[in-house]
């Protein structure tokens, strides 16, 4: 059984940073690529960040370059998601999903986890 289980969500001031992970299980990790997803409310969900099989980053959104990076470990299972510089228009659910092997949009992607909140106030 897949799972992908985000963690690291919570409060973060204007500015600041935060670690988003997603660990998953049942999958062949290093043939997957994972991508992060955010929500808003009353927003349609749009791509942030995936890193592909390989270790290859693709960037979604324009709005979050030099600011968001991502990175996986394969021992781990785990990929990550370094939030710096943190606005308040980066606040929204943030969501893993999982496909295999190469990157591409959130309507392709089989696997998802729960989400985790991210709230951007000082």
């Amino acid at each position: 059984q897949v799972q992908l289980v985000e963690s690291g969500g919570g409060l973060v001031q204007p500015g600041g940073s935060l670690r988003l992970s997603c660990a998953t299980s049942g999958l062949t990790f290093d043939q997957y690529a994972i991508g992060w997803f955010r929500q808003a409310p009353g927003k349609e969900r749009e791509g942030v960040l995936c890193i592909n099989s390989r270790g290859t980053s693709t960037n979604y959104a324009d709005s979050v370059k030099d600011r968001f990076t991502i990175s996986r470990d394969n021992a781990k299972e785990t990929v990550y998601l370094q939030m710096n510089s943190v606005k308040p228009e980066d606040a929204a659910v943030y969501y893993c999903a999982a496909r295999y092997y190469y990157c591409s949009s959130f309507s392709n992607y089989p696997f998802w986890g729960q989400g985790t909140q991210v709230t951007v106030s000082s």
